[in-house]
């Protein structure tokens, strides 16, 4: 059988200086790097300064990169440390031709009883190694019995040297009990046929503590081909498993929580998709004779948010009530997921029940409230409900916190005065008053919600009544300020349909934070 390591093969030349340097500088380079990635990523960069006590209840990604980036340090460390050993170079007089980590450079001879397993060079900032008491090396002698440990693995071992060194018989009983029969196999195909040890077992400390460490060691034959010893470092890679293995749960923590945000998504679009109106193209209220005078043309579009995949608790809805009159409404519940939309059917359920039964749209705002603040999950919510009466072409309405309606006529765009009316859930027995408008031929009515753009604009224009110079609400909603903009569009449009479409493409490259509902109804000739 061919040797593995020759007791008489000579040492290797340590690796070019030059090399070595330009490799720790790397090295160096990269770990300043990682330390500003660590900042970015919630950790702390400072030496000694221990978790950054927001790490902690830290959303899952970031807990996941936290962990990555400890991971990261831990490699790092280690191999400039190994970088900065090899650079030392090994004692010229070296009884092996293995460079264990812990061997101090230039100072120790092989005639010096342990000197192979000295303390360990200091770095070049007068600091320890990151490696020391992590790594550390060991010889068996099978011909004396004689047993060499370098004082790093004595520490490894929590033992003293005047404990002294384990044997290998007495090794396998430090190992925890899972990990004995993998040891004890691992030195019996080393010592019998002659392979390499490359294996990870845990051992238990005299302090109770348990330590994860990594062998590497080969058998050493004599000129006859038999075994005469063997050698092994072991490495402390406690902390780096700690880490690798705060990776995977926050990995698997990340996961649950993406797919459990998934499902939620999908369940809460489903709901959504059940509860709106599934409009395609425009519609007509009341059905029937097209020759109807005062019917309304109607289309709506939903808008998702640009800038989150989850869904929120905004609602429209049109529908015909039994005495020939249209109910228009628009909504938002705070909040998202499942819980918004859940709140929203059960508002927008509420609002037709109430519409069927003829109850007028400020006292159905108060029934609203009453329902929203005797809930389960108690939230906020604004709400726009109009009643429309196509023989006489007026418009009732009541607002609950909401955006009024917006009134396009003659090319010309304004607010409609807002009624009383607080956001719904905020207070008990809180009342709703009503207003009615007249409306006219060709006009066109815009209901939205307040996600097209959720922050007031103070510069924007104030709207003013059709044909009255008095204003009609002395600041906008931002995003009906940017609709009333569109008057020029909406008046050449031939549809409810088209102003829908402009609206989309309006608000299209926005970056909205919520999503948003449109409905538009245009009073027919």
């Amino acid at each position: 059988m061919a040797s593995h390591l020759h007791a008489d093969r000579s040492a290797p030349q340590p690796p070019d200086r030059g090399t070595l340097d330009a490799l720790i500088t790397q090295a160096r380079t990269l770990r300043g790097g990682l330390d500003a990635v660590r900042r970015g990523a919630g950790g702390n960069a400072g030496d000694g300064a221990g978790t950054d006590p927001g790490v902690a209840g830290a959303d899952p990604r970031t807990r996941w990169q936290r962990a990555l980036c400890e991971l990261a340090v831990h490699q790092l460390d280690d191999l400039g440390s190994q970088l900065d050993q090899l650079r030392e170079g090994m004692p010229p007089e070296a009884p092996r031709a293995w460079p264990t980590a812990d061997q101090p450079p230039e100072e120790t001879s092989a005639r010096t009883p342990g000197a192979a397993y000295g303390t360990p060079p200091a770095s070049h900032h007068g600091k320890p190694s990151q490696l020391v008491g992590r790594v550390g090396s060991a010889e068996w002698n099978l011909l004396t019995d004689a047993v060499a440990w370098s004082a790093e693995l004595y520490r490894i071992f929590g033992r003293t040297e005047e404990d002294g060194p384990l044997s290998l018989d007495e090794l396998p009983s430090w190992v925890v009990a899972e990990d004995q029969p993998g040891l004890a196999a691992a030195f019996t195909d080393c010592l019998v046929d002659g392979r390499a040890i490359d294996r990870e077992f845990r051992l238990v400390r005299p302090d109770g503590s348990v330590r994860t460490v990594h062998m590497v060691g080969e058998p050493v034959l004599d000129d006859e081909g038999s075994t005469a010893s063997m050698w092994a470092v072991v490495r402390d890679v406690s902390e780096l498993r700690r880490s690798e293995h705060a990776v995977r749960e926050s990995r698997d923590s990340l996961q649950r929580e993406r797919h459990i945000a998934q499902t939620e998504r999908r369940v809460a679009v489903e709901l959504q998709e059940a509860v709106l109106p599934p409009w395609r193209g425009s519609l007509r209220f009341p059905h029937g004779d097209e020759r109807t005078t005062g019917a309304l043309d109607l289309a709506a579009h939903y808008l998702p948010s640009a800038s989150s995949a989850l869904i929120g608790g905004d609602w429209y809805d049109a529908m015909e009530l039994p005495d020939g009159a249209t109910l228009l409404t628009a909504g938002d519940l705070t909040g998202h997921g499942v819980t918004a939309t859940s709140g929203m059917a059960m508002l927008l359920g509420a609002v037709r029940g109430m519409a069927l039964a003829g109850v007028e749209p400020g006292a159905l705002m108060g029934h609203l409230n009453q329902l929203l603040d005797s809930s389960a999950q108690p939230s906020l919510g604004s709400a726009l409900c109009c009643r429309y009466e196509p023989r006489s072409r007026t418009l009732t309405w009541a607002q609950a916190g909401h955006p009024p309606p917006l009134l396009f006529r003659g090319g010309v765009g304004s607010v409609l005065r807002r009624p009383e009316g607080v956001l719904l859930g905020v207070t008990s027995g809180a009342t709703y008053g009503q207003r009615t408008e007249q409306l006219r031929p060709g006009d066109l009515l815009v209901l939205h919600t307040d996600g097209l753009a959720p922050d007031d604009a103070p510069g924007a224009p104030t709207g003013r009544g059709p044909g009255s110079g008095t204003p009609r609400q002395p600041a906008l909603h931002a995003g009906s300020a940017r609709m009333l903009r569109l008057a020029a569009r909406f008046g050449a449009a031939g549809s409810a349909q088209e102003c829908v479409r402009a609206v989309a493409e309006e608000f299209a490259d926005r970056e909205r934070e919520d999503d948003a509902c449109v409905l538009v109804a245009r009073v027919t000739p």
